[in-house]
């Protein structure tokens, strides 16, 4: 091991092949030809001595050494990126890059204006954001594979260091003329024999709609799916059916379209949004700062 030749070339290209489970796919994300890529690999398993994938039917697997040699190569790009952050200040050439998943509310609501303020104010900083699910939020979170989640506060995030954020709370909107609009509020298992508005089928909140009604047995009858909270609202307003929103959207868009809004009585429509990061101490500078930047963004608004 102590003439082992390798380069972080190697690593990311490793873990571009592990991430991807396919060495052709992994060699194009690392712009790597397959030969020059099977090379690399080859010589990197032959410098370490031990195999780093077997081969199946539907790509490669990481063997157990190739497993630990993720871990520790997920570490070293992490460290890589604290390094090149904390020289920042130092080096004009350096840029730094936040990777982000957040659910739907956070991404559709809270973030645009964080965001745009964050980046105006540090210019030699990009942000990666893409939505997701929370427990995918916190299984990227847990590997590495993102810097900073924003997930409702009820999703498991075992050994991961959580900020309080924002409160959200979920409630039905209806048209105006709709039977259940009289309502101030209503369980949510009343609403399933609904026809429903969703929005898209990648989006986090229609996947944890979902998720809540097949977790009562019973599936949603959705009509129509849209790409906003916006078209959504112009959908439920022609009357193609109902929709789960957060109230904070819903406040919003009830003075532009004829909608109403009933509260739902549930324990999990009420949710608390958290920033969730393996740790903020081994965060690259520039994550540090954004994640300390959302906090005092959001600090004095309503939840």
């Amino acid at each position: 091991m102590s003439n082992s030749r390798y380069d972080l070339v190697d690593l990311r290209l490793f873990i571009a092949i592990a991430e991807a489970g396919n060495l052709t796919r992994g060699a194009e994300r690392s712009n790597l030809s397959l030969a020059a890529a099977s090379l690399r690999i080859k010589n990197l398993e032959e410098a370490l001595g031990v195999k780093l994938f077997t081969r199946q039917s539907s790509g490669v697997e990481p063997t157990a050494a190739g497993k630990a040699l993720l871990d520790h190569a997920l570490r070293v790009t992490r460290q890589l990126e604290r390094l090149h952050g904390d020289l920042q200040a130092f080096s004009q050439g350096v840029r730094g890059k936040v990777r982000m998943f957040a659910n739907t509310t956070a991404i559709t609501e809270i973030l645009p204006a964080a965001l745009g303020a964050y980046l105006a104010g540090h210019p030699s900083v990009d942000v990666d954001l893409e939505e997701r699910l929370s427990p995918e939020i916190a299984r990227a979170v847990a590997d590495g594979s993102v810097d900073i989640g924003i997930l409702a506060g009820t999703a498991a995030a075992d050994g991961l260091e959580l900020i309080p954020y924002r409160r959200d709370r979920l409630a039905l909107a209806t048209p105006e003329a709709h039977p259940l609009a009289a309502r101030t509020e209503i369980a949510f298992a009343e609403a399933l024999g609904q026809n429903f508005v969703s929005l898209h089928a990648g989006s986090a909140i229609h996947g944890f709609a979902e998720q809540v009604a097949s977790d009562m047995g019973a599936s949603l009858n959705v009509r129509i799916r849209v790409a906003g909270f916006e078209a959504m609202c112009r959908m439920i307003e022609a009357n193609a059916g109902v929709g789960l929103i957060p109230l904070s959207v819903a406040a919003r868009l009830k003075t532009s379209h004829r909608i109403a809004v009933v509260h739902l009585t549930d324990a999990w429509a009420e949710r608390e949004l958290k920033i969730c990061v393996r740790s903020r101490e081994e965060l690259p500078v520039f994550a540090r700062e954004l994640v300390e930047f959302l906090v005092d963004f959001d600090r004095d608004l309503p939840g």
